[in-house]
């Protein structure tokens, strides 16, 4: 009989295999395996399985009412994920092996990793099969010897109960709250009809109530002016510069007030005044200062780092980082919370220096030699602390030397590099000067508000001066050392020499006036410390200690909530900057007008994982804390089922625009702009009003501010169809007869205007953009769409016969003119970026392109890497879809005339639409050159990049040159040794070895 052991990924399964084989015996390799006499070790892909509601409480219909509210299952079932079914079924056929006796959990070392496994052996052994014993391994470090010592002490099932619990309880409560919070919050927003999806989560909402509360505090700030005194004084080596301050200020409860700041005018001019032209006396202190360099990063400090310095998202920062650990395996486990190392690493340390010391990163590899030399490598409690790594350590790189890499993977790789360079070195040393600068004036306090002082007064200026004098770990940074220096505005500041009992002439004094700032907005940097850090914000210490470790979500998952928050249109970047919008602002007024503010406060993630803790450790039982999760659930549902009041109390405003039908003030509530009558007190109201929130979409104060006094409004994007689905459009405000009022309208434009009405449209004065394809005719802009003229009434043409229409927008993304013009023209436009898919509700690329044996605009996607050619031959029936739902293209009626001559004509330019653009963009077009080597193995070309690797691979098969013990690793022959330079190398550095050999 075999153990089976479980891993987390597939990185570990091998790490795990090789730690065993010289006490275990050799391993045979199998697809999804390795297995040998005692052991069959296999992985996840992180989570393969997920929970969900058994079937008789999956509410698909009627989901966003309150009448299946709550839904609380009292137990839940699993599911699949779909993008690693086939990794799953694998897993599932060897724990269900006959001859495995035993199952070993060696999935990460932490809540996560035991959830993952328990799910996956729940799914595989669900009743109809055999429970089988399971063990598990507690790994803090991969060295082999680590995971031989783990081996030799695995942990029973018992022991591991309470993590078990802990974990699966927070999976279920964060289910609960997720998804009747999200559904409770839809149904109250889309009472008046319509459909307003309002998502909340236990960690995305009290993410974005930081936000908002950042915002409101720079709405309400109110500028004030203050003075600074600033003075040069000359003395016998020459001038310097100081700031005046007040050497008794303390801090009080004005937030805005400063030991060098000066409130009124009157009295910065009266300290100017009276210390201008005197003499002064010094004292200064000079000290030696060091600062060590920054800690390992952990994926959080990387994510800030990378968006500091290059203005990554967190997104792209975890997929660059991810490429490097996965594809080019040249970094670590990126979604880590750690930065430290293990205790045993250092040896594993001095390797990855010495593989830095001989690597072609040419501007580390000194760096790395001289660290080596002067042994900088050895224990160090800042670097190597088990009791700070968690069930992953800090980010480093690997003892693999990187490939070809992007640019973008190149600066991340070479951000961490340094890092793990410079914790190694010594500090910097400074040397640090204060120098006060006193001037005593018989004058002083003359002409200011107290009148004039009995006795002189000092006022004492301050100049500070740093001088680096070992750089220490800053030779790494070289000239970027500044930036790295938490005080870099100090850096390289020095003060001229002032002699013992020397006197200085404060030459020049004058008030500088300044006003007061709001606090700054949260770049995707600092929301990611704000969520680190968000226990800092916990005023009971019980939780706060809880959540001193977690934080708002994890490490791996920080970057997707800000994601979601995007996606959601909560907030909007601008710049480096996030910006809540209106719907973030009445997320929160509806929150604590329902008063279940607690799904805006840390404090419930405190007080989860103080409870969760308590768990691990047998102090709480599970049931007891789903049942309290239950409770909350229930009642955040009743909250809003219940409240019956008109409006949700709030922080409103009232609109500078009057009322358009009787001039009155027109305010704000909860869910309407609406007429309060002439006075605003609601008296005299004549019933005017419109909808904060049309389509789903809420308007933000400007917006609705612009859309009263002009009337009109848009396009603007972000409205949902009542099935979900988006759509962009403009608004306005119309006379309605019938109620003698006004009302709110979408304008869909003058196409579907004509189109239901019939009537007769004038297109003589709009410019051609093109030949139709489908009848020949002109193609022009109407309304919200590129049309043929044929397709709409016009005085030469009556009766349509054409159908051709392509919106305007599509899927959010614009279509410009120029890109139609290409389109008819070329059969294809450009590549367009900013598509976004009704289904998912990310971003896509796509071209836009004509299909003459359809008769219709479909999408065309940019081919994956290593895939031939340059288009795909078709976009996805699901893709063609969308494009027709979206107003691409109608099928040609079977009226239409001269349609196949007009479809040869546009499958003839289709045909030569990518001559064009192929002199544009040579790497994917088949004009690169290979090397003489290369040729010998591949032909002469010309060839795109990805056919080059397509071709390489064909010859290795073909070859049989993959290693039959790893065939990751390609064997070389005769002909393929002088294009690889080596008898063997990796799979992953096919490409980049390929790319050193084309021109």
């Amino acid at each position: 009989m075999k153990t089976l052991v479980i891993a987390e990924k597939p990185s570990v399964a091998q790490d795990i295999v090789r730690a065993l084989t010289p006490v275990a015996g050799k391993f045979d390799k199998h697809e999804d395996h390795f297995e040998n006499d005692r052991y069959v070790v296999t992985s996840a892909v992180g989570h393969l399985v997920e929970i969900q509601a058994p079937e008789q409480y999956d509410v698909k219909r009627g989901k966003w009412s309150f009448a299946h509210l709550p839904v609380i299952p009292p137990h839940f079932d699993l599911k699949p994920v779909d993008k690693t079914k086939t990794r799953l079924n694998a897993v599932v056929k060897q724990a269900r092996r006959k001859d495995v006796s035993e199952l070993i959990n060696a999935c990460d070392a932490g809540r996560e990793g035991e959830l993952i496994f328990r799910l996956i052996e729940q799914y595989a052994l669900d009743g109809k099969h055999a429970r089988k014993p399971v063990k598990r391994l507690w790994l803090q470090s991969m060295t082999p010897q680590a995971i031989r010592d783990g081996f030799d002490n695995l942990r029973s099932e018992a022991q591991m109960q309470g993590l078990a619990d802990a974990a699966r309880s927070r999976s279920e409560a964060d289910w609960l709250v997720g998804i009747n919070g999200t559904r409770a919050m839809t149904a109250f927003n889309s009472r008046d009809g319509g459909f307003f999806l309002t998502t909340v989560g236990r960690v995305q909402t009290p993410t974005l109530a930081v936000v908002v509360e950042r915002e409101e505090q720079i709405r309400k700030h109110v500028a004030r002016d203050y003075w600074e005194i600033h003075a040069t004084f000359l003395a016998e080596a020459g001038e310097y510069a100081g700031k005046w301050f007040d050497p008794a200020w303390k801090k009080g409860d004005d937030a805005e007030a400063r030991a060098d700041r000066v409130w009124r005018e009157s009295e910065a001019l009266a300290i100017a005044e009276a210390a201008r032209g005197k003499s002064c006396s010094v004292k200064e202190e000079s000290k030696p200062t060091t600062q060590a360099s920054p800690l390992l990063f952990d994926l959080t400090s990387l994510q800030r780092e990378a968006n500091g310095k290059f203005g990554f998202s967190a997104k792209t920062t975890l997929a660059l980082a991810q490429s490097l650990y996965e594809r080019h395996k040249a970094l670590t486990y990126p979604r880590t919370d750690s930065r430290y190392l293990p205790e045993d690493y250092v040896p594993v340390a001095r390797k990855t220096f010495e593989m830095l010391a001989g690597s072609s990163q040419r501007h580390l590899a000194p760096h790395a030699r001289f660290a080596l030399e002067q042994g900088y490598v050895r224990p160090n409690r800042r670097i190597f602390d088990n009791a700070k790594v968690s069930d992953h350590f800090a980010i480093i790189p690997t003892l693999e030397a990187p490939g070809a890499l992007s640019e973008a993977e190149q600066k991340l790789y070479d951000l961490v590099v340094r890092r793990f360079m410079a914790v190694f070195y010594p500090s910097a040393e400074y040397m640090v000067t204060t120098r006060i600068t006193t001037v005593i004036s018989p004058a002083a306090g003359a002409g200011t508000d107290t009148g004039t002082a009995q006795h002189a007064k000092p006022y004492n200026f301050r100049s500070d001066g740093k001088v680096l004098v070992k750089p220490g770990w800053l030779a790494i940074y070289g000239k970027e050392a500044a930036s790295e220096t938490s005080d870099g505005k100090d850096d390289g500041k020095t003060l001229v020499a002032v002699q013992p009992g020397e006197e200085v002439l404060a030459e020049h004094v004058e008030p500088k006036a300044l006003r007061t700032r709001p606090p700054a907005r949260y770049s995707e940097a600092t929301l990611l410390g704000a969520m680190e850090g968000a226990g800092k914000l916990i005023d009971d210490d019980e939780l706060r200690e809880a959540m001193q470790e977690k934080g708002l979500g994890t490490p791996a998952t920080r970057a997707a909530i800000i994601e979601g928050l995007l996606t959601e249109k909560y907030i909007l970047r601008e710049g480096r900057e996030l910006i809540p919008t209106a719907k973030a602002f009445q997320l929160m007024t509806l929150l604590r007008g329902l008063q279940v503010e607690e799904l805006s406060k840390p404090a419930l993630t405190g007080e989860w994982e103080y409870k969760l803790a308590q768990m691990e450790h047998g102090r709480l039982s599970r049931a007891d804390f789903m049942r309290e999760i239950a409770a909350m659930t229930e009642r955040i549902v009743k909250k809003a089922k219940e409240y019956d009041r008109d409006t949700v109390p709030g922080d409103y405003t009232t609109l500078q625009t009057r009322c358009p039908h009787c001039g009155g003030v027109v305010k704000e509530n909860y869910r309407r702009y609406a007429c309060a009558g002439p006075s605003g007190s609601g008296e005299g109201a004549c019933g005017f009003s419109f909808t904060k929130m049309p389509a789903g979409r809420a308007f933000s104060v400007e917006e609705a501010e612009t859309f009263l006094r002009d009337r009109k409004i848009g396009p603007l994007d972000g409205f949902r169809s009542k099935a979900g689905w988006p759509f962009v459009a403009e608004l306005t405000l119309v006379r309605d007869e019938e109620s003698n009022n006004y009302k709110l309208e979408f304008d869909f434009g003058d196409d579907a205007r004509a189109e239901q009405s019939g009537e007769i449209v004038d297109l003589t004065a709009v410019p051609s953009l093109g030949a139709c394809p489908k009848c020949g005719a002109a193609v022009k802009l109407f309304g919200k769409n590129y049309v043929c003229e044929r397709s709409v009434p016009t005085h030469d043409h009556p009766a349509p016969t054409c159908d051709f229409k392509s919106g305007q927008v599509i899927l959010q993304q614009p279509v410009e003119p120029e890109q139609m013009k290409k389109l008819l023209a070329e059969g294809r436009t450009d590549l367009l970026d900013k598509f976004v898919s009704m289904r998912t509700r990310r971003s896509f690329k796509a071209r836009l392109a004509w299909s003459g044996e359809e008769g219709k605009v479909i999408f065309e996607f940019e081919p994956r890497e290593g895939k031939a050619g340059k288009y795909p031959a078709r976009a996805s029936a699901a893709a063609k879809k969308v494009a027709t739902r979206a107003g691409a293209a109608k099928t040609a009626k079977p009226g239409a005339t001269d349609k196949k001559p007009a479809a040869k004509k546009a499958a003839a330019k289709k045909t030569a639409g990518p001559k064009t653009e192929k002199s544009a963009k040579a790497p994917r077009t088949g004009t690169l050159k290979p090397s003489a080597a290369l040729a010998a193995v591949i032909g002469e070309g010309p060839f795109g990049r990805g056919e080059v690797v397509k071709l390489l691979w064909d010859y290795i098969k073909t070859h049989n040159l993959q290693d039959p013990k790893d065939k990751r690793t390609i064997l070389a022959d005769a002909k393929l040794r002088p294009v690889l330079g080596a008898d063997s190398v990796g799979m992953f550095k096919l490409a980049g070895i390929a790319g050193e050999h084309l021109s």
